[in-house]
């Protein structure tokens, strides 16, 4: 086997116009396998795959790697309102489409859990098997107000040091077992630096598909959904400080689904953040049993 390609950026128009973005990891010469999509979750980008792409890459697989509208290199909405599950959907069978993709194993972290157990229950065949990073079809309502707090909102950051300072923060206590090395790789996936700022790496209106969530509101439920993948190959990732995929939750789930694998990320919450070599290792063994 040859040198491995670099990932290669590809854009599509939507159907309402806006720029879509992925990266796409070509599969060495000699594939042939099922390819892997990767869905990242709300406030994320296909950045966040980088890692695990790359050894799913050189084990043979094709990886194809998207930016929602609003995230990433894809261009942002005017109108929050198209950032809609079922706009979002339309926007992933024309990258996956325009990519030649019909069929594959979907890897998807929170909203890109949801959004591939939505594609299993409306697009027969396409998933193949999943991989489910810190999501459920029950949401913890405590874990999505939490959320609530901080999307869309960023005081003044003079430096990507002092945003890694921030996040370690914000976050130390549910991801005790990550790295310097990983929040810092971790605050360069979610802030860009541009004119002497730190910047979001996404739409601060993201916020807006927030504003249902409010303390008296009802807790989030996909089991119609997640039914379409009972039969599947599934690894369902839990993250042990997890507050969105609670035990019971996760417990339900393999109940429900008898080809279940689980995999609990010790020191992480919601949602792990596939850098460590454990966690990818666990995925690329799952991938490979699946030809």
């Amino acid at each position: 086997m040859g040198p491995l390609q670099e990932p290669v950026s590809r854009f599509i128009q939507s159907a309402d116009g806006l720029k879509l973005h992925a990266l796409d990891y070509a599969a060495p010469a000699g594939g042939g396998l099922l390819p892997v999509v990767c869905l990242p979750g709300l406030a994320r980008a296909a950045d966040d795959f980088d890692s695990v792409a790359r050894v799913l890459q050189a084990e043979g697989r094709r990886v194809f790697a998207l930016d929602y509208r609003g995230r990433g290199r894809s261009d942002w909405d005017p109108d929050w309102r198209r950032y809609d599950f079922d706009v979002e959907q339309g926007d992933i069978s024309a990258q996956l489409g325009d990519a030649g993709v019909a069929e594959a194993i979907f890897l998807g972290t929170s909203r890109g859990g949801l959004h591939t157990m939505r594609i299993a229950a409306r697009r027969p065949g396409v998933v193949r098997a999943a991989v489910l990073n810190d999501i459920g079809p029950k949401i913890e309502h405590a874990g999505l107000l939490r959320i609530k707090r901080y999307v869309g909102k960023l005081p003044p950051i003079p430096s990507m040091r002092e945003a890694i300072a921030l996040m370690r923060l914000a976050a130390g206590a549910q991801f005790s077992d990550v790295s310097p090395q990983e929040w810092e790789r971790y605050a360069r996936l979610t802030f860009v630096e541009k004119d002497g700022k730190v910047l979001l790496r996404y739409d601060p209106e993201l916020a807006h598909t927030l504003d249902m969530v409010t303390p008296e509101a009802e807790p989030e439920t996909h089991w119609e959904d997640f039914a379409a993948l009972a039969e599947l190959p599934l690894l369902a990732i839990r993250g042990a400080n997890s507050d969105i995929l609670s035990p019971e939750v996760f417990d339900e789930m393999a109940r429900r689904a008898p080809l279940v694998e689980r995999l609990v990320v010790e020191g992480q919450g919601h949602a792990p953040l596939l850098l460590d070599a454990p966690t990818i290792a666990r995925i690329a063994d799952f991938v490979r049993q699946r030809p």
